[in-house]
């Protein structure tokens, strides 16, 4: 079985999905090697012991799939895409893992017919019409009963339901082979705070986001972990202020936050971070508090459609955290502080 991935999320998912028995027994993971931030990823997560039967290596962008079985992290990329529709016979059976929030978007979109490009994408006329041969493509494999979504992202049951009427089998996970490994090092300091790539997309106003930071650690002192994609501009100004302790980017935050302990929080935007970091955390007894983003950050490159799409995932975020905390601790609220927050 092989897997292409081109995040540090989708390596460690691809992992899970190995270890987990959802993609067989011999796994080979190709990291793409042109995104700089996977190498790091690759060298974090091989120190932690890899499964048995699994090897990652890094390669180029995939342009020949596998006729067996196929795990992608990323079936909105273009490579991916250009892949699978020029593949005289696509691979038996395609295991999605989680890229994020991608993983919610491709659910919808296989549900509602509409073309796989990512939210944000320039909607040129070549662009959308890959998109839709690729969508194509995969419900056919999925109407083939080969199309699985592994996911540690909490899936709606009315959407779950319309998979399961196309054929997509929904396979969950919550870190089962990340929980197992020795907790090692992990941030000291109270707040955590998990960078956004809003910022460094030019979505946000970049002096709003910093000052955001900056009043996290008015209280305290703060650890800024930086998305992989990160803008070099915001990490400068943000070294210079006291009591924050810059990161380097890298390992996934899943990863580097997994031995955090009792009375720390982690401080988010909307991400898939906050979900994933949940599973991890939350039932450690450590605080994952999403914060919406205040409409006066936006910048007039934000579509209606990534505005909506980010406050779905901050709504769900809030939702499931809700949940878990309640679940992990079912004393009334005004018993002691409480394990979700939301607004900015």
């Amino acid at each position: 079985m092989t897997a292409f991935v081109e995040s540090p999320l989708q390596l460690l998912c691809a992992v899970e999905a190995h270890a987990a028995g959802h993609a067989g027994t011999r796994t080979r993971v190709l990291a793409r090697a042109d995104v700089p931030s996977l190498a790091p990823a690759v060298e974090a997560v091989r120190s932690l012991g890899l499964p048995g039967g699994l090897d990652v290596e890094t390669a180029p962008a995939p342009t020949r799939l596998p006729h067996d079985v196929l795990v992608v992290g990323d079936p909105f990329s273009r490579a991916f895409q250009s892949a699978l529709v020029r593949a005289v016979r696509p691979p038996s059976r395609i295991v999605v893992v989680d890229d994020g929030t991608a993983a919610l978007d491709l659910a919808h979109r296989l549900t509602s017919g509409g073309s796989m490009v990512r939210i944000g994408a320039p909607p040129g006329s070549s662009r959308l019409g890959l998109g839709a041969l690729a969508a194509r493509r995969l419900r056919r494999v999925a109407e083939a009963g080969g199309l699985s979504l592994c996911t540690a992202l909490p899936i709606d049951p009315d959407l779950r339901a319309w998979l399961r009427l196309l054929g997509v089998d929904v396979l969950e996970h919550s870190f089962g082979w990340l929980r197992g490994r020795p907790a090692g090092d992990a941030p000291q300091e109270p707040t955590v705070v998990v960078g956004s790539a809003l910022a460094a997309d030019g979505l946000v106003q970049p002096d709003r986001y910093v000052a955001w930071v900056r009043g996290l650690a008015s209280d305290g002192p703060v650890r800024y972990v930086p998305h992989r994609r990160h803008d070099p501009r915001i990490s400068a100004l943000l070294e210079r202020v006291p009591g924050i302790e810059l990161d380097a980017p890298g390992a996934p935050v899943e990863v580097r936050l997994r031995g955090l302990r009792p009375g720390q929080r982690v401080v988010t935007l909307p991400s898939a971070s906050a979900l994933t970091l949940a599973r991890l955390l939350v039932p450690r007894g450590v605080a994952v508090v999403p914060q919406a983003v205040p409409r006066g950050w936006w910048t007039d490159r934000v579509t209606p459609e990534l505005y909506q799409a980010v406050g779905r995932v901050h709504a769900l975020a809030t939702r499931d955290l809700t949940t878990r905390a309640l679940a992990t601790h079912p004393a009334p609220a005004a018993a002691g502080a409480p394990l979700v927050a939301a607004g900015a």
